[in-house]
């Protein structure tokens, strides 16, 4: 098993940023590719990022260019460095996490994601 711990959200003004956190214990080891999706109010769950073992990283259209993702693999951390923000991107933001062996699996298929934290929540106001 897998435990996910997201940090990091806040209120922030559109053009501002945030960086979030997600802390990985238990079985880490298994775990090949970890991601980022966010929730919005009526709106499905969509991917912004993903990160592979080797730090391959995908990114959804509407995040390039402002989101970053990043990892520390001592740490068991993942990150996302938001900047630009915009309040289109306010939502719920979950971790996730998958031991599927190949590259990370499509950001438009989050059931091929194990694990979830709870989520934190991003409010960006105009």
């Amino acid at each position: 098993q897998v435990q996910l711990v997201e940090s990091g959200g806040g209120s922030v003004q559109a053009g501002g940023s945030l960086r979030l956190s997600c802390a990985a214990s238990g079985y880490t080891v298994s775990i090949h590719c970890m991601g980022w999706f966010r929730q919005a109010p009526g709106k499905e769950r969509e991917g912004v990022a993903s990160i592979d073992s080797n730090s391959n990283t995908r990114y959804a259209d509407s995040v390039k260019g402002r989101f970053t993702a990043s990892q520390d693999n001592v740490k068991n951390t993942l990150f996302l460095q938001m900047d630009s923000l915009k309040p289109e991107d306010t939502g719920m933001y979950y971790c996730a996490a998958t031991s599927y062996i190949g590259g990370c699996p499509a950001l438009e298929t989050p059931d091929a994601y194990d694990y979830w934290g709870q989520g934190t929540q991003v409010t960006v106001s105009s």
